[in-house]
């Protein structure tokens, strides 16, 4: 046995990324290659099988371990069922786990045998260990075969009333599966979802009202009494659990309050009935129209309770908070979303591109919120597409007179982008913002008629598309515009562009009288080489000229009508009939031909620019059908709000009797004072809401302190936000949510968050020494966490009536310190700067959040990225400046591919300079420069004189801030000043990396998804072997090699000179002359480039 775990080992440390390499071949015949492919699975299997069977419960438990961590992997596992499934009556608790987490995950798909253990799985529902009840019962929820739904039923009934309310967390995901499995015990399974939504426990409330989305959202009637409970648990329950409890409320809110909305338009509709009405009508209406619009206070209490949350770490609670105020609050007060939402644009990119097509719908309506924070939505070169695009959206959106002089500068410099999909929405954004703003729609045209001389034919061809729309919005003065761009038509070539310009000639072909005929006798030459949207239009200035200015036209429209009539397209075809029955008169002609320069010259309305995110207003924010713009699958919309709010007396909780037995033992009048008297009266509340804003404005303070520690924390925090477990957020959420809420219990939540952190620290030791699996630490550390919250309400009592109110201060300025120092979680770099001068001076101190925050990190990153010596150094160069040009200075430049020696973001430049001419060359310098923006350059210091015949080499330093756009400079002699520009390629923005095989699988799994480029190249013959392709890749790029124990796999890395981002090429070999070539970097633009580069080297001979 001990030979086969040194055998199975060696295969698992070797060779775990890659199955390829688990079947390596070790003979020289292809069948046995494979065969070998499936002899070592089968060896791997079978030597896991002996384990499983063996007696002793420590092979047991070592075979279990591995094939857990095999599902983790990604391998099918699920051979191995029948072995598995004999241990599921194993005495052994920890063996038994690990079997469950096994059956939980290939349940489904091997149903038969995982009934003949049914029995079992009935009888571990009575097991004393509550992560065994709950194991048991989501396995049997996955054994999805209609024979066993009633005991399934049976099953989920008993869990229900379990005492763990981990189990009865498991119950209401039960719920869930049995109703998919079979619809028709709906009404059986609406009773446990009642009575799991009476329970007190903050596990369960999430699973539970989720279950109720599922199987009876619109049984609204089960939340009127636990309205009130599900508000104030809410600070308290698990983040995804938040999630869905907030969205459950929202519906609720609109259902079952009035809206806050109509204080507003109240009193101008009643002033205007006024003159109509009667008198003693109109002074009733008029009691209405006086009586204040005032908020019933359940629903005061739900946007209070859920203001807290907007500082949650989770990205999706803040923007479900969002979405609630949106749509609940009054809109004086959905503003406070605006900043949280902001923060939450410090995220990845999937995170950015949600909230950003959320805030563009917005800003539609709320133009206000969200122009404090304008510079939040600057692009940044390193954004993708999609994301530039929307920040693109909301400033236009966000546009008015005050900031549109700077959104145009800024839109200048969008223009100049090569991404070309982005520069051509940014000349439509131009477009917009002439049409909404009236006192820039001149300057816009004139930027846009400036564009038309762009080199770039996309941008040409859409500065046309837009000044087209302009132009019909005000046509009478425009006249030198259109001949200007009738010159362009020789030029551009894509249809949309030259489709408008024919339209706009034709359509005031009389401003233009001498122009006109003549691009109309240039296109009957191109005609039948044209696209058929530009024959459409050919056609169609055409008639309009025979119809203005038959003398000059008349001929070359019949020759375009003939030309037309053979088309090939049907379109062209019916267009060149319709036409010539319609201008060209004879006996066939009807009536409409009289009326040809009425239908052909009729004055056509301008075309409205709008935001496409208009029409998603209609669907409830942060939903897949807003993202979409499409009704999704299980969408429920939002109802409108009632005329009359429902009676609120339906969300009063009876008192029962056993409870007021209990409540007399304990002191029942000074209970009920406490949750009647202090919990519904005005003065109270407006108490609470002062302390609210307070605490609130403290904590905006307090993030804003210190922007140094801020940035040192920003991009750990934001990684480790999604992968947190909710027992990390709850230490840092809680005791900020309750300050907002409750003053009472600052000690006890003190105490509670030391006890959380200890918790935690349980857990982990837990999991190193008992490789347990997620789940069960989970539930471990929850079931813990519930005895606590369930005897919070009693200590928080005794603590308020202990302490003295001085002390009790004391303990709320103890608790309410550390915090300050915690990692902030609102960035606040735009909107507080004077708080961050002043904060430079305050010691940093490590208190326990911070701590927690910083126990996961790994320093291993910080010496992955090692520069390296270049493995290839070129020696081609590239002509700078030609003798001829340069009046005989002749300049040449190549990259040295070292580290720059002026600054860590530059590239190093080598520029050889010599003289070719019989005179001396005085005052060689660089003199003026053209550089795109945030691109620097170190010049070189000026040569005073150089000889005839004399050669010299000077080294320059340029930060190309990781793109691949020219430095434009002058280099001056004495006399004269020549233009150069510097162009690098992509290879040369990289510097080599050394890190290992591990650290490249590692870094590598973190930069997949759209991090990811690949394409499949042909190899030729002779650049398969392993020397050549290092040559052809080092060649191209300036990549660091690093070692692979495969011979198939060839891995090199590197890192952008200007940001540091990683670069990582892997090419694997496949069968025949195939190779995948796969780069993965989070500078997506360089990736692409590399890749297009790359491949055509590797595929030629």
């Amino acid at each position: 046995m001990s030979t086969n775990n040194v055998g199975y080992n060696e295969q698992a440390g070797d060779a775990q990324p890659e199955v390829g390499q688990e079947a390596t071949p070790t003979t020289a015949s292809s069948a046995s290659t494979a065969f070998g492919l499936f002899s070592s699975d089968t060896k791997k299997n079978e030597d896991l099988k002996q384990m499983l069977e063996s007696s002793k419960d420590s092979a047991k438990l070592d075979a279990m371990k591995r094939i857990v961590g095999m599902i983790a992997r990604g391998k099918n596992a699920s051979e191995l069922f029948p072995a598995v499934v004999k241990n599921v009556a194993s005495k052994n608790i920890e063996i038994k786990k690990l079997v469950y987490v096994y059956l939980m995950r290939y349940a489904e798909e091997q149903q038969d045998l995982a009934l003949l253990s049914i029995s079992t799985f009935q009888r571990a529902l009575k097991d004393p260990n509550q992560l065994i009840r709950a194991s048991a019962l989501r396995v049997l929820s996955s054994i999805r075969v209609p024979i066993i739904v009633p005991i399934m039923m049976l099953a989920i009934k008993e869990a229900s009333v379990d005492l763990s309310p981990y189990v009865r967390k498991n119950a209401a995901h039960a719920i869930q599966k049995l109703y998919s499995l079979d619809p028709e015990q709906k009404e059986l399974l609406i009773e446990v979802i009642e009575k799991l939504l009476k329970d007190k426990s903050t596990l369960v409330a999430g699973s539970v009202v989720m279950a109720f989305e599922e199987v009876c959202p619109d049984r609204i009637d089960l939340i009127h009494k636990n309205y009130r409970k599900l508000c104030n648990l809410l600070v308290d329950v698990e983040e995804w659990g938040q999630v869905v409890i907030i969205h459950m409320l929202t519906r609720y809110a609109r259902m079952q309050f009035v809206s806050p909305w109509k204080e507003e338009g109240i009193l101008e509709e009643y002033s205007e009935k006024h003159f109509y009405g009667s008198e003693e009508e109109q002074k009733e209406k008029n009691q209405e129209a006086n009586k204040p619009y005032s908020m019933d206070p359940d629903h005061r209490l739900l946007i209070r309770n859920t203001k807290p949350l907007l500082q949650s770490r989770n990205a999706a609670v803040v923007m479900a908070i969002a979405q609630l105020y949106w749509h609940v609050a009054p809109k004086s007060e959905a503003g406070i979303v605006a900043k949280s939402l902001v923060r939450l644009l410090r995220s990845n990119r999937e995170v950015q591109y949600i909230v950003l097509q959320n805030i563009a719908t917005m800003s539609i309506q709320h133009k206000g919120m969200f122009v404090p924070y304008l510079k939040s939505f600057y692009v940044r070169s390193t954004d993708p597409t999609m994301i530039k695009t929307l920040k693109l959206e909301i400033l236009t959106n966000l546009a008015n007179e005050a900031n549109i002089s700077t959104l145009l500068r800024e839109f200048q410099t969008y223009v100049k982008s090569q991404d070309k999909q982005f520069a051509a929405a940014t000349i439509q954004a131009i477009g917009r913002c002439a049409t909404n703003i009236s006192e820039v729609t001149d300057t816009c045209l004139n930027g846009l008629v400036c564009l038309l001389s762009n080199r770039d034919e996309i941008v040409v061809a859409e500065s046309v598309v837009v000044i087209k729309k302009l132009l019909q919005t005000q046509p009478a003065h425009h006249g030198e515009i259109i001949k200007r761009m009738a010159k362009l038509l020789d030029s551009i070539t894509v249809p949309v562009a030259r489709a408008s310009i024919l339209w706009l000639t034709g359509e005031y072909c009389e401003r233009v009288p001498k122009i006109a005929p003549d691009v109309l006798r240039k296109l009957a030459k191109s005609f039948t080489d044209e696209d058929d949207l530009v024959k459409l239009q050919i056609l169609n200035l055409g008639a309009k000229l025979y119809l203005t200015n038959s003398k000059q036209t008349k001929l070359l429209t019949q020759y375009i009508l003939n030309l037309g009539k053979y088309d090939q397209s049907y379109d062209i075809r019916d267009r060149t009939r319709f036409i010539r029955q319609l201008i060209v008169p004879n006996e066939k002609s009807g009536a409409l031909s009289k009326y040809a320069k009425k239908i052909f010259l009729a004055q056509k309305p301008a075309p409205v620019l709008e935001s496409p995110f208009k029409d998603r207003e209609h669907y409830q924010l942060g939903t897949l059908s807003h993202t979409l713009n499409m009704k999704a699958n299980g969408y429920l919309e939002l109802s409108n709000w009632p005329e009359v709010a429902p009676d609120p007396s339906v969300r009063n909780v009876e008192v029962i009797e056993p409870a007021k037995e209990w409540t007399s033992i304990l002191g029942k009048e000074k209970k009920k004072k406490h949750t009647d008297g202090r919990f519904y009266s005005e003065s109270e509340e407006e108490e609470e809401e002062e302390s609210e804003d307070s605490s609130s404005s403290s904590d905006s303070e307090s993030g804003s302190d210190s922007e140094q520690e801020k940035k040192e924390g920003e991009e750990d925090s934001s990684e480790q936000s999604s992968e947190s477990s909710s027992t990390e957020d709850d230490g840092n959420r809680k005791p900020k949510a309750k300050s907002g809420v409750s003053k009472k219990g600052t000690a006890v939540l003190k105490s509670d968050f030391d006890g959380t952190e200890e918790n935690k620290v349980e857990c982990q030791t837990a999991l190193a020494s008992n490789s347990e699996s997620s789940s069960v630490e989970e539930s471990s550390s929850d079931s813990s966490s519930e005895s606590d919250s369930e005897s919070s309400l009693e200590t928080r009592k005794t603590v308020h009536t202990s302490l003295p109110p001085k002390k009790e201060e004391k303990a709320s300025q103890e608790k309410s310190a550390p915090t300050k120092q915690d990692v902030p979680l609102l960035d606040l770099d735009d909107f507080s700067p004077v708080s961050t001068t002043t904060s430079l001076h305050k010691p940093t101190i490590l208190t326990p959040t911070l701590a927690a925050d910083l126990e996961g990190l790994s320093l291993s990153s910080s010496s992955v990225i090692d520069v390296s010596v270049p493995a290839f150094v070129p020696t081609r160069t590239h002509e700078l400046l030609h003798r001829m040009s340069g009046k005989g200075l002749a300049a040449h430049y190549h990259f040295s591919r070292q580290p720059c020696i002026y600054n860590d973001q530059m590239v190093f430049v080598q520029v050889m300079l010599a003289n070719t001419t019989d005179q001396k060359i005085e005052n060689i310098h660089l003199g003026e420069k053209k550089l795109p923006t945030g691109m620097k350059v170190h010049v070189f210091n000026p040569i005073e004189s150089l000889e005839p015949g004399e050669s010299m080499t000077v080294s320059v330093g340029i930060d190309f801030c990781d793109s691949t756009q020219a430095a434009n400079f002058q280099l001056c002699t004495k006399d004269d000043q020549f233009s150069i520009n510097i162009q690098p390629p992509v290879g040369e923005l990289l510097l080599p990396v050394t890190m290992s095989e591990k650290d490249f699988k590692r870094e590598r799994g973190r930069l997949t998804g759209m991090n990811e480029t690949s394409t499949t190249v042909t190899v030729a013959p002779q650049n398969s072997t392993r020397l050549v392709i290092l040559q052809k890749v080092v060649s191209v790029a300036n990549l660091g090699v690093v070692p692979s124990g495969e011979d198939n796999i060839h891995r090199f890395a590197a890192k952008t000179v200007h940001s540091g981002s990683l670069l990582l090429v892997t090419v694997e070999m496949e069968e025949g002359s195939t190779a995948q070539l796969i780069i993965n970097t989070e500078k997506t633009v360089i990736g692409s480039i590399l890749l297009r580069e790359l491949k055509p080297v590797l595929s030629q001979g």
